[in-house]
């Protein structure tokens, strides 16, 4: 499996802190995530009762899963280090900070890791602006080549 990234992530907001998390899953979930079959559509994270939980993240049964498959949108509960979980806690009960998924992938024990970070919501002209910079970007590249 490569690395499966949240591209509407960074287009809705400005990404400051990024934190890798390992996740807490069943064996039919891993298989599933080695076949890529795993969407980022609405997910989100958020405390409860001091611990951070992944919502809405679609990971599809596995096709070769008998009745002990998984639930493909269930909670997920996130794995960090303590001082990590109090410091962003604090920083999303300002206004407009959330936690988002930004990619999921194997590290190299092979174990699951999602990349979370830590984002301030973009407005619609913030949205446009990076659009903007990004079309020069690529331009600048091809005119470089």
């Amino acid at each position: 499996m490569a690395d499966l990234k949240n591209r509407s992530a960074y287009h809705d907001y400005f990404i400051e802190d990024k934190y890798d998390a390992g996740m807490v899953l069943l064996g039919t979930e891993v298989k599933s995530l080695r076949d890529s079959r795993v969407s980022f559509n609405d997910s989100f994270c958020f405390f409860n009762k001091g611990e951070l939980w992944i919502r809405s993240l679609h990971i599809a049964q596995y096709s070769h899963g008998t009745v002990n498959n998984h639930d493909p949108v269930r909670d997920r509960k996130l794995l960090l280090q303590r001082r990590e979980l109090r410091k962003m806690e604090a920083k999303i009960k300002e206004k407009g900070y959330t936690i988002v998924p930004l990619r999921i992938f194997f590290n190299e024990k092979g174990l699951v890791k999602l990349e979370i970070g830590l984002g301030k919501g973009k407005k619609q002209y913030d949205k446009r602006e990076t659009i903007k910079q990004r079309d020069t970007d690529r331009e600048m590249k091809r005119y470089i080549k």
